[in-house]
């Protein structure tokens, strides 16, 4: 629920007001109670990110991180894909040599 913006026409009073977006606007000002409140145009609020940092995987469904999970217990022990000295059958460095 956003935050509305609303001044009185007649006095000048100025407050926000927390309220639905399918909510009517206030009319009756709560200083001199009159009928010339409106609702001005906001700036809206902005999205603040706060942390490390958001990635596509954040929000990876279940079934997504359990096949990723399977993935990583199928990979051969002891394989080293920057290409060590270990000689592995699943890695592609040591079959170039």
């Amino acid at each position: 629920m956003p935050t509305y913006e609303y001044e009185c026409q007649s006095c000048g009073h100025t407050f926000d007001f927390f309220q639905s977006m399918s909510a009517e606007s206030l009319t009756k000002c709560p200083e001199c109670k009159k009928n010339t409140l409106k609702r001005l145009m906001g700036t809206g609020g902005g999205i603040i990110f706060k942390g490390k940092g958001f990635y596509a995987t954040d929000y990876r469904s279940e079934s997504y991180r359990k096949g990723e999970k399977n993935d990583k217990k199928s990979d051969a022990p002891g394989c080293d894909s920057a290409g060590s000295k270990k000689e592995c059958s699943n890695c592609p460095a040591s079959k170039e040599k």
